[in-house]
């Protein structure tokens, strides 16, 4: 995103919940809405350009159409050239049906689909995108906004630059991130 961003792209960002349950005790239920902000401020995205909605964490299978309706309309708002999604292997279910109705949604253009290593137990890398080391750097502070899951292991900078340091090793490069490709339209 920030690689994206420091090009001039038009980056928006749509966050579909606050996840309210899963806030670690003694944060507020806002937590979340207001990461996101400073997360995507920190990659360069405007904060005209990020969405987030509130439907309740694990609960995303039982509000399909409903979040069907809310990427249709995006689509039909701005017709982006490219998306970005969950990979269809990622075993969240909430990450599932946002993967699986993105490509009802957004069939008419380019679909890539992001790893989330804790989440994927198969993934196609099938599209490397080179990065620098100043992009891992934004992406390591944006994560870092995260104080409520500053717990986590996967959110501990080493890990993220090692993760994008193998990747830009398979395609001799410093780092890169990779996708699996559903749809190219070019």
């Amino acid at each position: 995103m920030a690689r994206l961003a420091d090009a001039g792209c038009e980056v928006r960002y749509v966050a579909f919940s606050i996840a309210t349950r899963s806030l670690p005790e003694g944060f507020p239920p806002d937590t979340l809405a207001r990461e996101v902000k400073e997360a995507t401020a920190e990659l360069g995205i405007h904060e005209e350009r990020l969405t987030v909605h509130d439907f309740d964490v694990r609960t995303f299978p039982e509000h399909r159409q409903d979040i069907l309706e809310v990427l249709v309309a995006l689509w039909e708002d701005w017709q982006p050239d490219a998306v970005f999604q969950p990979s269809l292997h990622d075993i969240h279910q909430d990450h599932q049906v946002i993967a699986a109705e993105g490509l009802r949604a957004f069939k008419r253009t380019t679909i890539l689909g992001y790893e989330i290593p804790w989440n994927n137990f198969d993934f196609a890398y099938q599209a490397y995108v080179s990065l620098t080391e100043a992009h891992i750097d934004r992406k390591v502070a944006a994560l870092e906004k995260y104080a409520s899951q500053a717990h986590r292991r996967y959110s501990d900078p080493e890990y993220i630059r090692n993760v994008a340091r193998t990747h830009g090793i398979n395609v001799n490069r410093d780092f890169a991130e990779v996708f699996e490709v559903y749809r190219v339209v070019a």
